[in-house]
């Protein structure tokens, strides 16, 4: 455990405790792994990022020879509270996040005696796609935001008053679109992708009703509560942690969107089709150039603790920050991330290859 820095211990008891409960934690850690060994990386978190960490752990196991690290999608916020609820053989040892890690988190894992090296993959955009087989959407974020948004303003009009969503089709949300029953399946809250989708899609279509956006400088949490909460009367369908169902389901029912991460529609073109958000199309480089509105960074969180003592964690870190894997011409943008500028891609690499520790936000 690296001891806090001596400016920032001085005679602070909060620092000394903090410091203890790093140390007793450690000393656990290793009775654990030195009484039941583990010869595996556990990786747990986003579903968006299970498809790009599951080829990294594929081929790492191959080119190394090494055990091929387990990897679990249990959502972003699931990922999060799994890495933070120990040390030792039975908790995970990398996390996998469609979001940052949030302070609340980060503080947690601090107070468990846990730190943690960030590692941004790269970028991705939230799509809403449909079967092939259905007309294609031209959706705005406000389109999105009187579809999906728990309370509306009265007859979707600026400036009126607030009640329970009443629109049943796109049509009633907007008369260029199609007189078909909104039924959208996504994510459940414990995902990451939820809950960019909620600040990105649904909060950016609330925020178009300049009544709307006016009360985040009144009342942050009231305006929270209006502009990211989401209906719960059957229209939006939670469909776990699992993409590919939301993809087979959309194959199946034509009438139906789903909402999930980029590489999905890129792995299943022949099937489904994106919706064009703000008049632009979910394609590559419009994600890439910042262009498509609906789009984030994508992350994984490293246990400190564990590297060195699980074998092959920094040759794993090693190969999912390689140019082979997360670079222009790497290996996961053929499957759908977008590669983050030279740069931001070395500055994360190297986080990696010294394994800097994240201790604020």
């Amino acid at each position: 455990i690296r001891r806090p820095p001596r400016s920032t211990l001085s005679s602070s008891s909060a620092a000394s405790d903090v410091y203890k409960r790093q140390i007793l934690c450690a000393i656990v850690f290793m009775f654990s792994f030195t009484s039941h060994a583990r010869n595996q990386i556990s990786v747990v978190g986003s579903s968006t990022l299970y498809p790009f960490s599951t080829v990294v752990a594929e081929n790492f196991g191959r080119d190394t020879g090494m055990k091929t690290p387990k990897i679990e999608s249990t959502g972003s916020g699931g990922g999060m509270k799994l890495l933070c609820a120990g040390l030792g053989v039975n908790h995970p040892d990398i996390t996998n996040s469609s979001r940052r890690i949030k302070k609340s988190e980060l503080e947690k894992c601090s107070k468990a005696g846990i730190e943690v090296v960030e590692i941004k993959v790269g970028y991705d955009g939230i799509v809403i796609a449909n079967s092939k087989k259905g007309e294609k959407f031209n959706l705005s974020k406000r389109d999105i935001f009187l579809a999906l948004a728990k309370d509306v303003p009265e007859g979707n009009a600026e400036g009126g008053k607030l009640i329970p969503n009443p629109n049943k089709t796109w049509k009633e949300v907007n008369s260029n679109l199609p007189d078909i029953k909104i039924e959208v399946l996504g994510p459940p809250p414990t995902s990451g992708t939820r809950d960019a989708f909620n600040e990105l899609a649904i909060e950016g279509g609330c925020k178009t009703f300049p009544n709307l956006k006016a009360i985040k400088k009144e009342d942050k949490k009231k305006y929270k509560a209006i502009c990211r909460a989401v209906r719960e009367d059957g229209v939006y369908i939670e469909a776990g942690e699992n993409d590919n169902l939301i993809v087979q389901k959309l194959a199946e029912n034509k009438n139906a969107l789903g909402v999930f991460g980029f590489s999905f529609l890129a792995e299943n073109e022949d099937k489904i089709q994106g919706s064009n958000i703000d008049g632009n199309e979910p394609t590559f480089e419009n994600i890439a150039s910042k262009a498509y509105p609906v789009s984030r960074p994508l992350y994984f969180y490293i246990k400190t603790a564990h590297v060195d003592v699980i074998p092959g964690i920094r040759e794993f870190v090693e190969a999912y920050t390689s140019d082979d894997a997360f670079g222009p011409d790497g290996y996961l943008s053929e499957r759908g991330l977008i590669p983050m500028p030279d740069e931001e891609r070395e500055f994360f690499r190297k986080s990696g290859q010294e394994m800097i520790i994240l201790d604020k936000l």
